[in-house]
């Protein structure tokens, strides 16, 4: 088709170029460029070019603000750390600490009972002693009473004197253990 329009052109005597346009056009088309392109340097580039300036110090804002919470999160996480180190060595000494108490405790109820044990013991000796003490008073009693009984039969005479059956009671006795004694 173009082909077709050169030829028509060339036809009809004209010797102007069909691709350049007329020169009206091209000053025109020229003139209203020159307007567009100071308008877009003068209001549009700088609108842009803040818009631009305003993103970047949000995203390096941002950056900035992601590092310090890294930051942060690396000093909480060496602060939870310590803190769980001093918290299993308070644990620790704590373990050890009930420990010792423990044998402590242990040890004092061993104490405590062994005195308990030895108090009982002496309670026990004391009412022992006391009970033959007492079996001891009854049974001299009861053989001086005999005994008087006895030594009125072979004697031939009643010892109802006290200080009398008194003396004889325990002059009796007494060569009783002395035979004992001997033996």
């Amino acid at each position: 088709m173009l082909n077709a329009l050169v030829t028509h052109l060339a036809a009809e005597g004209e010797t102007k170029n069909p691709i350049l346009p007329e020169t009206y056009d091209l000053v025109w088309s020229g003139l209203f460029f020159l307007i567009i392109l100071f308008v877009v340097w003068k209001v549009a580039l700088p609108r842009f070019t803040k818009m631009l300036d305003e993103r970047s110090a949000a995203i390096e804002g941002n950056i900035a603000k992601a590092d310090e919470a890294q930051k942060q999160a690396e000093a909480a996480l060496e602060e939870y750390t310590r803190q769980l180190a001093e918290a299993r060595t308070e644990a620790g000494a704590i373990r050890e600490t009930a420990r010792e108490d423990g044998k402590k405790i242990v040890a004092e109820a061993k104490e405590t009972a062994a005195a308990e044990a030895a108090r009982t013991t002496a309670a026990a000796h004391a009412q022992i002693e006391a009970e033959r003490q007492t079996a001891f008073v009854s049974l001299r009693n009861e053989v001086g009473g005999l005994a008087l009984d006895l030594a009125g039969g072979v004697v031939g005479e009643t010892l109802s004197d006290d200080a009398r059956a008194t003396a004889v009671v325990d002059r009796f006795l007494a060569d009783l253990e002395a035979s004992e004694a001997a033996k």
